[in-house]
């Protein structure tokens, strides 16, 4: 049963000098490929140069280039070219993370939407898909993409932890959905139980988004609170449950969306390992 992370911050300081043995106990666990988050133009160049040091076979690793909402600041007049060379690169498989977050509000709002237009153009221009982000900002992202949608190749509005109306919008933007530990968070994540079940098979993905999002179902739990990609199966075991799916088909499909959206090779499959699975 293979798995694929389409959502992993590996180049976060929790992870520094620790990336190799992540990747390790990922391929245990039977997470065979991931996608490593780029959240800021250094950020995603540091992602590259993850995947060229650690997958000298590339079919591993690979990654998005883009500049998160909450830094659309740092956006200027260097940001567009040196993020270009980035999407120019092999490993670099979509324009991202990008989007819109009202929730917090780092950047002025309107400064995130001209982040988003600019990598939005990019992504049309190189035909990449989109790896976005999106909080409390649903109606405004749909306002947006609806300019670019028939010129974009594909979008996943990832970590997805929004409501039915969000949800459908999106569908009918023929968008894809990226679900997360959210959905295992029974303070918050309850509502995302019945939705997980209206997601079509094609257009679903699993994500670990770690480090952050633990899945709170996980047992045991790691002591350092960490969450990893080795930790994915369990979010498997959650949205299975909601959409009443057996773990090998919604591995299966969600495999397979993976990676036809980022244009992935097929990969050999690895052994699962369950204590590197459970203690990590």
């Amino acid at each position: 049963m293979q798995l694929i992370d389409i959502g992993v911050n590996l180049t976060h300081p929790s992870f520094a000098h620790k990336e190799a043995a992540v990747l390790a106990r990922a391929m245990a666990a039977g997470v065979c490929q991931l996608v490593l988050t780029g959240t800021q133009v250094h950020d995603s160049e540091q992602a590259l140069t993850l995947c060229r040091l650690l997958d000298e076979s590339a079919t591993r690793l690979f990654c998005t280039a883009g500049i998160h909402p909450h830094d659309a600041s740092s956006w200027n007049s260097d940001s567009s070219a040196r993020l270009r060379a980035l999407l120019e690169q092999s490993p670099v498989r979509a324009v991202g993370e990008c989007g819109l977050d009202f929730n917090r509000d780092y950047s002025p709002r309107r400064q995130q939407e001209t982040v988003l237009e600019e990598q939005l153009a990019l992504a049309v221009e190189l035909q990449l898909p989109v790896f976005l982000h999106e909080r409390d900002a649903d109606q405004r992202l749909l306002q947006i993409l609806r300019d670019y949608r028939d010129q974009l190749p594909a979008a996943v509005v990832h970590c997805f932890t929004g409501e039915k109306r969000a949800l459908f919008a999106y569908l009918d933007l023929d968008l894809h959905i990226g679900l997360t530990g959210w959905i295992c968070d029974e303070r918050r994540g309850t509502h995302l139980h019945a939705l997980a079940a209206e997601i079509p098979a094609g257009r679903l993905m699993l994500e670990s988004d770690a480090p952050f999002l633990l899945p709170r179902t996980l047992r045991p739990k790691p002591k350092d609170g960490r969450n990893e990609p080795a930790f994915l199966p369990e979010v498997l075991r959650e949205v299975a449950l909601h959409r009443g799916e057996s773990l090998e088909h919604l591995a299966a499909h969600t495999t397979a969306c993976a990676r036809q959206f980022f244009g992935l090779p097929s990969v050999i499959d690895v052994p699962q390992d369950s204590e590197h699975r459970q203690h990590g």
